[in-house]
């Protein structure tokens, strides 16, 4: 399976970066994609990262799962984006797993894919009404083809709930032992 993790300027460092070394730890492929201008973002924390692809240059259909993470950017950009918000509607009509983190899973609530679902959200994002049942207590969960996670402090249990969804659970068990989670 391959991933697309979506980076933007301001996107969240740990969500963002984390996650997908996580995730190539066990061997899963995710490319890189930016709504930038340029192929260059600026993370929250002022790391310079270099991404795979402008969003001009992929084909959606060239990939099974889709990462969003969180950061200062979703209040930045979910009132005008359309990019985001079309992945996202394009990944639920053709059943493909999306994932979203912090205040990611504000653009699946937008688009209606939050929608008679367990989710979990950044507390205080929970506010926008998307129709599912919030759980507040919960690092990350899983209901049916959308994974969601609280914040920063959850990455592990993203990445987890990603591996063991691809890969099963003793792929996800093991990566936790690799880095003495």
């Amino acid at each position: 399976m391959k991933g697309l993790l979506i980076l933007s300027d301001f996107c969240e460092d740990t969500e963002a970066l984390s996650t997908r070394a996580l995730l190539k730890r066990a061997l899963i492929d995710v490319d890189t994609v930016t709504i930038n201008p340029n192929k260059m973002i600026t993370t929250g924390y002022g790391l310079k990262v270099l991404v795979d692809y402008h969003k001009d240059e992929i084909d959606l259909d060239d990939y099974d799962f889709l990462i969003v993470p969180g950061g200062k950017y979703v209040a930045l950009t979910i009132e005008h984006d359309t990019y985001i918000k079309s992945t996202v509607k394009t990944f639920e009509k053709n059943e493909k797993l999306i994932c979203a983190i912090c205040a990611g899973p504000r653009f699946l609530g937008v688009m209606g894919v939050l929608k008679n679902k367990h989710y979990t959200i950044y507390p205080g994002n929970q506010n926008d009404a998307f129709g599912g049942v919030y759980h507040p207590e919960l690092k990350a969960l899983t209901d049916g083809l959308v994974i969601t996670a609280r914040g920063a402090g959850a990455t592990l249990d993203f990445a987890y709930e990603i591996i063991r969804f691809i890969q099963g659970e003793t792929a996800a068990k093991k990566i936790l032992e690799n880095i003495a989670y």
